[in-house]
């Protein structure tokens, strides 16, 4: 599957703006973190891409959240790497084991993490934030409650220091900023 392929498949599925602009944030930071780890970035950044893909379906049922979205992607043929990444990114039945797993599901709450810190940056833009903003918000509790701070953490299973995951996804977030209306 192409970008542009998983692009409409998105479009026929999600219809929720913030959730496009979510996975596509995810999947830019799962391309550098490809780069930076020596692996494929067009399959870290499908999985990246397509893990929410069935989040509308499964709100309700949060349960049922990544596995109907694997199955999905098994039966269109995609690589069983980037399937197990997107179930395993619930880390609910199945806890990431595989480095793109991994990083898929310390990427998912740090790119909330980093999207609420821009909207209450002076600049209200990705442009101006630097890691230490970021980093200062991270150790704020309170602050998106919902971005798993553990969960986060489990980038130094990939070698990589907090910082350094911040550095890595923030630099891909900005990259894509015009995207993400940030």
């Amino acid at each position: 599957m192409t970008r542009e392929e998983a692009l409409k498949l998105i479009q026929e599925k999600v219809k929720t703006k913030n959730l496009v602009k979510h996975m596509i944030a995810v999947e830019a930071c799962m391309r550098k973190l490809a780069e930076r780890l020596g692996e494929d970035p067009e399959m870290w950044g499908l999985a990246g891409l397509l893990h929410d893909i069935d989040y509308e379906v499964t709100k309700d049922k949060p349960e049922e959240h990544a596995k109907i979205g694997a199955e999905w992607l098994h039966e269109m043929g995609l690589p069983e790497e980037i399937v197990n990444a997107v179930r395993r990114h619930a880390g609910r039945d199945e806890k990431p084991v595989e480095p793109m797993d991994i990083a898929l599901y310390a990427a998912d709450p740090l790119t909330g993490l980093i999207v609420a810190s821009a909207l209450m940056h002076p600049s209200r833009s990705l442009k101006g934030m630097d890691r230490d903003f970021v980093l200062r918000r991270f150790r704020e509790k309170r602050f998106a409650a919902g971005a798993n701070r553990e969960q986060i953490k489990e980038c130094e299973r990939l070698g990589l220091s907090l910082e350094e995951f911040i550095d890595i996804c923030l630099e891909a977030m900005k990259e894509v900023s015009d995207a993400l209306g940030l």
